[in-house]
């Protein structure tokens, strides 16, 4: 499988897209206006203790307070000194935290729609082969790391590294690295804690330490994946990632290539159309059925349509195939889009038990080679597939869109029809309340023309119903709703 990165960088917008055998399977994006805060390390102070939630909110400096759950609270030697044994067993909050307590959190999901960031009091800092957890001892191993005997050397090796100032994860590409390497990530990542620990001392700002900007964040987190190049249409950038590389992931700097052609990057692939084509609702899939997508607040759903696929067989054949078709189309979307949290995927009925085990199987296998952690739970009475999949920053949606101010979110508007009757009763309304002349309705042009066509009998009948003379004025600025009755 072939694969590489696209990095486009502008003064103010960084995107970098993920390519495999020439299909567009990640993209994402970061503003130096609306940068994520995940990972982010921010010295907090404890503004309210909500017992009935077990949980606090905790101001770190932003517009929102973050929320910090009980569960996400890191019992360790200094709270556990101060707390009884059953507040740590039951992690009761009012134990934990106090009002008013500075407390030092990091974020681990980024602020989504109404909601705060959310945080933990359980640091990790990662780097190329390690990550450093302060005030835990223990060593932990990537479950990707199958070897027995290499997990085994490996735990050797980082052992000696813990001491009372903290333990050590193994990442997956730390699979085969010299002792040495390991060492020196191990020295990196004391010294950064220790600056961390130094500027919580000064007491001048809310942010001890923040995580590493898109592009040097992407080729960090991709160590250990097989990327054939990289390619960069910034020569400041790019020069930057060669030093980055350089220090902290030389396995990468061979890959790295300025990318001076004409056309811009993200036209290669067709990067820049598809990502066009991410934000609408429906996803056509190529057998002629399709996927509508439709992302809330609280879920996603995805319901999938035979469309104009009719098959060869019969009908319990065409809807099997579109149902794996949609199967390998839903894990993809998902990755483009980043979609996480809860997930229902209403696939078309099937009566084969079968059918319906290896459609599972399949959307499994698509899961397994997304780098986000997701659980797929199976078929629930209705049909319906429950799954869930882990998002720590915004969807590519909520990043590039926002409210649409005629509908407010809904998603609709009322018809033509609708408001034609809200303006009938309107006028009727204001001619029983107030002593007018005449009336002048301000609307949008195609409600007005409604008014004077097919409507046209409607209020010439309410004309001769208040007694007044009704005239239609066409305001080009009015979105569909709006309306104006002005009395004259």
């Amino acid at each position: 499988m072939s694969a590489e990165l696209l990095i486009n960088v502008t003064p103010s917008e960084s995107r970098v897209a993920l390519i495999e055998n020439g299909i567009l399977q990640e993209i994402h994006i970061e503003r130096d206006t609306k940068k994520g805060i995940v990972g982010n390390i921010y010295r907090g102070k404890v503004s309210r203790v909500l017992p009935g939630m077990q949980a606090a909110f905790v101001d770190i400096g932003l517009d929102k307070a973050a929320f910090l759950h009980a569960s996400d609270i890191a019992v360790h030697d200094e709270i556990a000194a101060e707390v009884s044994e059953t507040a740590i067993e039951k992690k009761d909050i009012r134990e934990l935290v106090r009002d008013g307590q500075d407390i030092v959190v990091q974020v681990v999901k980024d602020p989504l729609g109404t909601k705060g960031a959310r945080l933990t009091t359980d640091i990790t800092i990662p780097s190329r082969y390690l990550v450093f957890m302060p005030n835990v001892t223990h060593v932990g191993i990537s479950q990707r790391i199958e070897d027995e005997s290499e997990r085994l050397r490996l735990k050797n090796l980082v052992e000696s590294l813990c001491d009372e100032n903290g333990g050590f994860i193994l990442r997956t590409a730390a699979e085969g690295v010299s002792e040495t390497e390991l060492h020196q990530d191990a020295d990196f990542l004391r010294r950064l804690w220790a600056k961390i620990q130094s500027r919580l001392k000064l007491k001048k700002s809310h942010v001890l330490y923040e995580d590493l900007p898109l592009a040097r964040r992407v080729l960090r987190d991709f160590v250990g994946t097989e990327l054939d190049r990289i390619r960069i249409d910034s020569k400041l950038s790019f020069t930057e990632l060669q030093q980055f590389t350089k220090d902290y992931v030389p396995e990468l700097s061979s890959k790295l290539e300025y990318y001076k052609g004409e056309r811009p990057i993200f036209d290669l692939y067709d990067v820049e159309n598809e990502a066009q084509r991410i934000l609408e609702r429906r996803v056509d899939l190529k057998s002629g059925g399709y996927l509508i997508i439709d992302q809330t607040e609280a879920m996603t759903t995805i319901d999938i349509n035979t469309g104009a696929f009719v098959g060869h067989r019969n009908l319990e054949e065409t809807i099997f195939n579109t149902n794996i078709e949609a199967t390998l189309a839903i894990a993809r979307q998902l990755r483009l889009r980043n979609l996480g949290g809860m997930i229902l995927i209403d696939f078309i009925d099937m009566m084969e038990q079968d059918h319906k085990r290896r459609v599972l199987h399949s959307l499994e296998g698509a899961m397994s080679k997304d780098r986000a952690k997701s659980n797929i739970h199976g078929f629930t009475a209705l049909g319906l597939i429950e799954m869930t999949r882990k998002r720590t920053r915004e969807s590519l949606e909520h990043i590039l869109c926002g409210e649409c101010p005629a509908c407010k979110g809904r998603g609709s508007i009322k018809t033509v029809e609708t408001i034609c009757f809200e303006i009938m009763r309107e006028i009727v309304r204001v001619n029983r309340a107030y002593d007018a002349d005449k009336f002048v309705v301000y609307a949008s042009s195609i409600v007005a023309d409604a008014l004077l066509g097919e409507e046209s009998h409607m209020l010439a009948e309410l004309e001769v119903f208040v007694s007044k003379q009704i005239k239609i004025q066409t305001e080009l600025l009015y979105h569909q709703d709006k309306f104006d009755v002005v009395m004259m």
